[in-house]
């Protein structure tokens, strides 16, 4: 599979899921291989918490106690602050780890190695390690700060309508800039910031500025992507409350279910499938990830010639 030339929208989204049927298996058995420790420390976490806290807040005055809610906050702060800076490490060292994947795996790929192992992308996180700590404080205490901030007062927004509009743009745009950041970051000798710079610039022009802008297909390909990852996870992550609806209207009210709905086997069953739904969302947005690093790769004209050159010289080395 080619990587660095020139591709038009629809060859975004085709040559993404030839990406997958190509190298589907070998990059999704390393993927569960690298995050899947990181994935069920941070599942369990999320899980036990969101039960004990949904709990909580369902059984609030529920037994006739004013201030339920509030006195189990102050009764377990201690334990919420620190299930909470667990949270929050675990969670952004595998949004880190997320997003690198993809650029080290189709980094090997596009210089041509046939199969990747999981000692390969270990072997790069390592060799790169200084960078790697430097994109999780870059990208955990800037971009995404910055970024979430962008996002929230666009959804403020949507109050007026016009947030609506702002979001279809600036969503995509957010993600395309954060990708790019980091295969950028990790596919040349550039700085944070200058990988940074050229991760915003690059959305809405070709490196050499005489060519048509490249930010329409960079766009589309991304929402068009990004609404079948949104139907897919939302119907997933909307089974739980589905069931937990089902269940409500179909018991016989006693008091115990509602106030404390998610006790016993039906929390357990709800809080599985809220954490295999996570689980399988974190998988399926590869499919964003290695979409813009396609992107990355048509940015990216000033290597084009230089690996059409090299790929035909690879044949004539094969013959």
């Amino acid at each position: 599979m080619q990587f660095y030339k020139k591709r038009d929208f629809g060859s975004f989204i085709s040559d993404t899921f030839a990406f997958f049927k190509l190298y589907g298996k070998n990059y999704f058995k390393n993927f569960i291989l690298l995050n899947g420790l990181l994935l069920i420390l941070t599942v369990v976490v999320m899980v036990v918490g969101f039960r004990e806290f949904f709990g909580a807040i369902f059984g609030s005055n529920m037994s006739g106690q004013s201030y339920y809610f509030e006195q189990y906050f102050q009764d377990n702060l201690g334990l919420i602050i620190i299930a909470g800076i667990v949270l929050f490490v675990l969670s952004t060292a595998l949004m880190t780890v997320n997003l690198l994947f993809p650029v080290f795996y189709m980094k090997r790929v596009a210089e041509g190695q046939k199969e990747i192992k999981t000692d390969d992308i270990i072997s790069d996180f390592k060799v790169n390690s200084k960078k790697v700590f430097i994109a999780y404080f870059g990208l955990t205490f800037l971009v995404m700060p910055v970024a979430t901030a962008i996002f929230g007062f666009s959804y403020l927004l949507v109050f007026f309508f016009i947030g609506i509009f702002l979001l279809l743009f600036i969503l995509p745009n957010l993600f395309s800039i954060i990708t790019f950041l980091c295969y950028d970051y990790f596919n040349g000798n550039k700085g944070f910031f200058e990988s940074l710079s050229y991760a915003v610039r690059s959305q809405f022009s070709y490196p050499n500025g005489r060519e048509k802008s490249p930010y329409w297909k960079y766009w589309g390909a991304t929402i068009i992507l990004g609404l079948l990852f949104y139907i897919v996870s939302g119907f997933l992550s909307g089974v739980p409350m589905i069931l937990y609806i089902l269940k409500l209207s179909t018991t016989a009210p006693d008091g115990n279910f509602e106030q404390n709905p998610f006790s016993g086997n039906f929390g357990i069953v709800i809080f599985f499938i809220y954490g295999l739904s996570t689980l399988v969302s974190t998988i399926l947005m590869n499919v964003l990830y290695v979409n813009s690093g396609l992107m990355y790769y048509d940015s990216r004209t000033d290597l084009h010639q230089k690996m059409e050159l090299a790929e035909i010289e690879t044949i004539g080395n094969n013959e």
